[in-house]
């Protein structure tokens, strides 16, 4: 079992930037691939930036060259940097921590933080 526990969201204006922080208790963190996603209002949930157990990292396309996604796993915590932030990077930002074994996938996520952009 994982806990996550998101925070660093606020409101900021356009060409900001926020940090998120996710940290992680319960289990092994450094095993799981961690990501952050977002949910505007009225959308789907979509992938923002993702990290591995190993350090690699992929972003949508939207955020790329903008956000950054790191991990520390002496304090369990995945990081979400965000630079240059848009109105249109308003939704919440959630958390989540995924881990397949060869018999069971383990997906956990957090409570969700708001990211508001607005002058």
């Amino acid at each position: 079992q994982v806990q996550l526990v998101e925070s660093g969201g606020g409101l900021v204006q356009p060409g900001g930037s926020l940090r998120l922080s996710c940290a992680a208790s319960g289990s092994i963190f450094s095993i799981y691939a961690m990501g952050w996603y977002r949910q505007a209002p009225g959308k789907q949930r979509e992938l923002v930036a993702a990290i591995t157990s190993g350090g690699s990292t992929n972003y949508a396309d939207s955020v790329k060259g903008r956000f950054t996604i790191s991990r520390d796993n002496a304090k369990n915590t995945v990081y979400l940097q965000m630079n240059s932030l848009k109105p249109e990077d308003t939704a919440v930002y959630y958390c989540n921590a995924e881990y397949l074994s060869p018999t069971h996938e383990y997906d956990y996520w957090g409570q969700g933080t708001q990211v508001t952009v607005s002058s």
